[in-house]
């Protein structure tokens, strides 16, 4: 199984831009996809973005898309998700996940369930 820790959460103003990362460690030989989900309080944890085990593919949810950017470093250990334009409605703890065993984006990769690996999450707060 992967460990995944995730960092870079904080508070910022509307607008404002943020990175949030993800290290994973242990079996980290793969293949695995990764993902970000966001829980915001009161509400359940969404689907945010995830990638491939190559990095080649990207998916996003609606309402990041354009703004969000999901990427993994060539180790495949390390992952990201670039946040611009930040809104208010974009304040929630982001988990990091990881779904071993298919290199590939397959149906179902929207779904907490997918997933076998959590991190401990990060919380990004966004004032209006």
């Amino acid at each position: 199984q992967v460990q995944l820790v995730e960092s870079g959460g904080g508070l910022v103003q509307a607008g404002a831009s943020l990175t949030v990362s993800c290290v994973a460690s242990g079996r980290t030989d793969g293949p695995y996809i990764m993902a970000w989900f966001r829980q915001a309080p009161g509400k359940e944890r969404e689907f945010v973005a995830a990638i491939s085990w190559s990095g080649e593919h990207t998916t996003y949810s609606d309402g990041v898309r354009g703004r969000f950017t999901i990427s993994r470093s060539s180790g495949k250990n390390m992952l990201y998700l670039q946040m611009n334009s930040l809104e208010f409605e974009d304040t929630a703890v982001y988990y990091c996940a990881a779904a071993a065993g298919s290199p590939y984006l397959r149906s179902g990769y929207t779904r907490p369930t997918t997933y076998d690996s959590w991190g401990q999450g990060t919380q990004v707060t966004v004032s209006s």
